[in-house]
């Protein structure tokens, strides 16, 4: 189990864990989970952490076909910048490694911005916490469990 799926099981929110084999040499994360899972890429959301302002970080989570706006993050979060955060930034407030960071269960609560495009999916798929694993989960459990906004994010 991982700290993803324990948050699920915690609150007893009904979700499904999907397992794939990974390949190291995979260029993209998210991309290898859609097409291995079979799954449209629209349903599967990467989670992608960046710096506020040079000063906080925050999560945006975002279909795996698209790009996270800076801009549209930073007006989300109410900040005048939004960068990418380092990856060394990134393990260390979330617990997880890239590639398999997951929106729940994070080390620290970060502020989430999900993109408002989940709402359109009866379930989504986030990385549960390691790279070749996925949950499933409703996207109004998503907004829940990681105390989410739901806005615009892409590009």
């Amino acid at each position: 189990m991982t700290p993803g799926i324990n948050v699920a099981k915690k609150h007893k929110v009904a979700h499904t864990v999907h397992e794939y084999t990974h390949e190291p040499g995979s260029e993209s994360y998210g991309q290898e989970a859609a097409d291995k899972l079979g799954v449209p890429p629209e349903r599967v959301f990467k989670t992608l952490v960046v710096m506020l302002d040079g000063r906080e970080l925050a999560v945006g989570v975002v279909p795996v076909c698209a790009m996270l706006s800076m801009k549209g993050m930073a007006r989300a979060a109410g900040a005048k910048k939004a960068a990418m955060a380092t990856p060394a930034d990134v393990e260390r407030a979330t617990g997880y490694i890239l590639g398999g960071v997951s929106p729940l269960g994070q080390k620290k609560r970060l502020r989430t911005f999900i993109d408002a495009s989940a709402a359109e999916f009866e379930t989504v798929y986030v990385s549960a916490g390691r790279r070749g694993l996925e949950i499933e989960l409703s996207s109004e459990d998503l907004v829940r469990l990681t105390s989410g906004t739901l806005c615009g994010l892409t590009q």
